[in-house]
């Protein structure tokens, strides 16, 4: 479990883990990242009272180099990826270690639940849950069983992560996308089990939302820019609204001015037909049931799932033209990167 600020979630997070039931030892390492609100302290707490819990420091407070060490101080032959700001369910570990054995899976991951405690964090929440917000991804609301291009935080098997050579540190967002795309390459098998369920809770604010967005749109354009057409199509969704967007800009700012007037004027007016398609499908949506009850909640929705649309493709145009370098996502700590999805 990687862990950089999230004292308000790592207690419960890890009651969570503890809780599950397994045949045969287990243990929690945390991973521990220059935390500034006591997340620490209340690690050293928690490993005090648990001797299951074996603490590490990741003082780079990137993803992948907090997974590393947490592996590598890893001493049984399957990984369980956690995260500080998630919960598993009750019995999760014991389903996922069956679903491993029962179809020789190299990887095995389930659905991510995203819950909210505030107006806003439940719109995100039901955004990440809709087809409309991050649809696409088995892991946000598949329900059928089989393999499957990446997973959710996952159950891993440790020889296939040594074989591969676990995360790569040069990733700072979609790692585990990568990690799976390699473990696919070398023959094995990732599967998705509809009856594993993880509880996430998102970002809590409009401009934390954003940036976490942006950055990991950014971070795929460089996975494009690396793995080409290794990637799915849906991910080039939001780019193209996002180009879409720019250009009736454009276009509109031409026939205003005269600039573009006549027949040419008219053509260029389809542009505007999939921006208007797009804010019919976020209306529609966020009048529906997938929109919450209530008119703010309808209101929430309207506003979250442009800002997650725009800011993801805005991050991927420009991860695509210039690439990620030292993209992070600051949206959990100052100018740090995060340790969650």
């Amino acid at each position: 479990m990687p862990v950089l600020n999230e004292r308000g979630y790592l207690r419960k997070a890890v009651e969570t883990v503890l809780a599950q039931e397994v045949d045969g030892p287990a243990e929690l390492i945390l991973a521990l990242g220059p935390s500034t609100d006591g997340t620490n302290d209340l690690a050293r707490e928690l490993a005090e009272d648990d001797p299951r819990i074996t603490l590490v420091d990741n003082p780079a407070a990137d993803i992948p180099a907090g997974l590393n060490l947490a592996i590598r101080a890893g001493r049984y032959p399957t990984v369980v990826r956690v995260d500080a700001h998630s919960e598993l369910e009750p019995g999760y570990t014991r389903r996922a270690l069956a679903t491993l054995a029962r179809v020789n899976a190299a990887n095995v991951g389930g659905v991510m639940r995203a819950d909210g405690r505030s107006p806003f964090q439940r719109a995100v929440a039901r955004a990440y849950n809709s087809p409309v917000g991050l649809g696409g991804g088995a892991y946000h609301g598949g329900t059928h069983e089989g393999e499957a291009e990446s997973a959710y935080l996952g159950v891993m098997r440790r020889a296939v992560l040594d074989e591969v050579g676990l995360f790569d540190e040069s990733i700072r967002r979609g790692e585990d996308w990568e990690l799976n795309l390699r473990i696919r390459r070398a023959g094995y098998r990732v599967w998705f089990d509809p009856s594993l369920s993880v509880t996430y809770w998102p970002r809590e604010s409009w401009s934390r939302l954003a940036r976490q967005f942006h950055a990991t749109g950014r971070w795929r354009g460089e996975l494009v820019r690396r793995f080409g057409r290794g990637n799915s199509l849906r991910f080039f969704a939001p780019p193209a609204l996002v180009v879409v967007l720019a250009l009736s800009v454009v276009v509109g700012i031409l026939q205003l001015t005269g600039l573009l007037a006549g027949w040419w004027s008219v053509a260029a007016s389809l542009v505007y037909l999939p921006v208007v398609a797009y804010v019919l499908l976020i209306a529609v949506w966020a009048i529906g049931p997938g929109g919450g009850r209530g008119w703010r909640d309808k209101l929430w929705t309207a506003a979250v799932l442009p800002t997650m649309h725009l800011s993801w493709g805005a991050g991927f145009l420009a991860g695509v033209a210039r690439g990620a370098h030292d993209t992070v996502d600051t949206s959990r700590l100052g100018d740090r990167n995060t340790p969650l999805p």
